[in-house]
């Protein structure tokens, strides 16, 4: 049941000519071979340019922490402050 003119292709070479290929080894041989780092500053200034101006393409503000506000009482003032209220030795 073939068709004139075709030639029946194995399905396991086909697998092998579509399966993928891990390029992990070259690509960090590659990235390796080169040091060179550029300046802090001209990168800025690189991804400066490369922005849009919409939303999207703005880096996020960054929100300053708030500093957790302790309280100025310690236990011992809560222990006096709860025998006062309550009357509890």
């Amino acid at each position: 049941a073939t068709v004139k003119g075709r030639v029946v292709k194995s399905a396991i070479e086909e697998y092998h000519k579509k399966k993928a290929v891990n390029h992990l080894r070259a690509n960090l041989q590659y990235m390796l071979k080169g040091r060179f780092v550029a300046n802090k500053a001209i990168t800025e200034q690189v991804l400066a340019q490369n922005r849009g101006r919409k939303a999207k393409d703005q880096p996020p503000k960054k929100v300053a922490k708030k500093k957790p506000e302790g309280t100025v009482f310690t236990e011992e003032d809560f222990r006096k402050f709860e025998r006062e209220y309550f009357g509890r030795p």
